[in-house]
């Protein structure tokens, strides 16, 4: 496909990364924003596609075997300056994504992409002004899912993009959040929904034996392998392959590991051939895998091999609007809907922080219900570390939530003064998506 040249027409992106997988899903949120979108694969064929079509912009990713991308920018600056150029770059790439800056790129994003940041930089980039969108209703949504607040809606809606494809995704987020109900949905979202979903806790499983659960042995092949066995990845094919806490992989299986996902193939221990799996793999953590990757506790090439979509779960304490409906449901869960919050313990519920999120929450409510006397559960009812803690200031008083706009408002002048206009950096600074940064600009005006 090419861009046409004619006046009237979409404006045109150009999506150049190695990675198919990774092209399809970015063109889709691309095409969704109703753009116009080519495909490269390498620095040569960011080049023709500039060359040879009317690109509006490009989205470029770094490393790529043979003409680098930014190599190609080089290039491109030169013959077709008018080009909006947005690099993707790997973590370890940031230093020279911030160096093609300052010679010509327009901005970069790190991988694994956030859709919708993709989606805010290219408006930005070529000038078009849309109206943030709050994250629709999912259709479909299975009951055992709970999500009113926007924080999660966008990420079930995230899920529900890259669901149909093969591509490997890593679930963020804390200890408790649902990272594997995210995954059972990314499955029956898929087109493996007919297929087997196999969580595996890879911190739960003694080093001895992690090897042999994932790719099964042969009978005799060590002392006690009194069958032969198949591994979770035999079994999970035609279906989805969770790998829970992944950065407890330990250092001597991740090489072994990578082998399983780069080729699709599997030898069992004692085994004398390899067996073609398919498993599409899901993969999460609460762990900073970064860090991990830097202190060399977990490989780099493993990393970004798991990496291709990355999917944050957000904590609790920023999901306010899904506490109280949670709650509900675990009463109807243990059969005990009749049961029902005072207005105190509602406002004790809204104002904890939830260290141990949605884990912590279930528990909490399981045990009011049981010591509450009657159908309305009381704020004595509730365990003490919920009584005890102090409220958190957004709950108290909605003058401090007037007082924390312009508090926000001067932290995210200050980032940008001192990343010169980059919102990208500035966003890491803050600690928020550059998403929500964008979000918080235009809300303020600015």
């Amino acid at each position: 496909m090419s861009c046409g040249r004619a006046n009237s027409r979409s404006l045109c992106v150009a999506v150049v990364d190695d990675e198919p997988q990774q092209r399809a899903i970015l063109r889709s949120a691309l095409e969704e924003n109703g753009y116009a979108v080519v495909e490269g694969c390498d620095g040569d064929e960011a080049v023709e596609l500039a060359r040879s079509n009317r690109l509006d912009a490009m989205i470029l990713d770094v490393r790529m075997a043979g003409m680098s991308g930014l190599e190609a920018l080089g290039i491109i600056r030169r013959e077709r300056p008018e080009i909006r150029v947005i690099l993707l770059t790997a973590f370890i790439d940031v230093r020279d994504a911030v160096a093609a800056i300052k010679t010509g790129a327009h901005d970069y994003l790190e991988k694994p992409v956030d859709l919708d940041e993709l989606a805010i930089a290219v408006d930005e980039a070529l000038g078009v002004e849309r109206a943030p969108r709050a994250p629709a209703e999912i259709a479909g949504l299975p009951d055992w899912i709970v999500a009113h607040s926007p924080a999660m809606l966008g990420v079930l809606r995230d899920a529900a993009r890259v669901a149909p494809t093969d591509a490997s995704i890593l679930i963020r987020g804390e200890s408790g959040t649902g990272k594997e109900v995210l995954a059972r949905f990314i499955h029956e979202r898929s087109r493996r929904a007919g297929g087997p979903f196999v969580p595996i806790n890879c911190g739960a499983i003694p080093e001895a034996l992690i090897e042999s659960e994932l790719f099964g042995h042969e009978r005799g092949s060590f002392t006690g392998a009194v069958a032969t066995r198949p591994g979770w990845f035999e079994q999970a094919s035609g279906g989805t392959i969770l790998l829970d806490e992944i950065g407890e992989m330990p250092p001597a299986l991740q090489p072994r590991l990578l082998r399983v996902l780069e080729e699709r193939r599997v030898r069992r221990i004692g085994g004398a051939r390899e067996l073609e799996i398919d498993a599409r793999l899901v993969a999460a953590t609460h762990r900073d895998l970064e860090e991990d990757v830097r202190q060399g506790r977990f490989r780099e090439d493993l990393y970004y091999r798991l990496n291709v979509i990355a999917l944050r779960l957000p904590p609790l304490r920023e999901r306010a609007a899904d506490v109280l409906p949670m709650a509900e449901r675990f009463l109807a869960e243990q059969g005990l809907g009749g049961k029902r919050f005072s207005p105190a313990a509602q406002r004790l519920l809204l104002g904890y922080g939830w260290p141990g999120n949605v884990r912590e929450l279930r528990n909490a409510v399981v045990r009011a219900a049981i010591i509450a006397g009657g159908a309305l559960i009381l704020p004595e009812d509730l365990p003490e570390t919920l009584r005890a803690a102090p409220a958190r200031p957004e709950a108290e008083s909605s003058v401090l939530v007037g007082n924390m706009d312009e508090i926000q408002r001067h932290a995210i002048l200050e980032a940008l003064g001192q990343t010169g206009g980059n919102k990208t950096q500035a966003a890491r600074l803050l600690g928020i998506s550059r998403r929500n940064l964008v979000y918080k600009l235009r809300s303020y005006g600015m």
